[in-house]
């Protein structure tokens, strides 16, 4: 299993809004994906900052993903609300455990 982790900066105050996104926008999206395997959205409300994790099959599924535009067109999403540009990471999932 592969997880891709991106970090967001918020505007002051608008983290709540980048959480609606999430939920409403972007979940329902990345279910669409080929390799798909679930996500997490952290969020610091004070510092307006979050780190959201997707998870997929494998590396080759995340990157597809960024080829057809899919990664690109959910982050155009919160364009209004960065205080910063998103940083991207990539990693192997090493363990899981539920």
């Amino acid at each position: 299993m592969f997880a891709r982790v991106t970090t967001l900066q918020f505007k002051p105050g608008r983290s709540e809004e980048g959480i609606g996104i999430f939920k409403r926008s972007v979940v329902p999206a990345a279910k669409a994906q080929k390799g798909y395997r679930g996500a997490y959205l952290l969020v610091d409300r004070e510092a307006s900052r979050a780190i959201a994790v997707t998870f997929w099959d494998n590396e080759a599924d995340a990157a597809a993903n960024e080829e057809n535009r899919y990664y690109q067109e959910q982050l155009v999403k919160f364009m209004s609300l960065y205080s910063a540009p998103p940083i991207r990471e990539g990693y192997d999932v090493a363990v899981e455990h539920h």
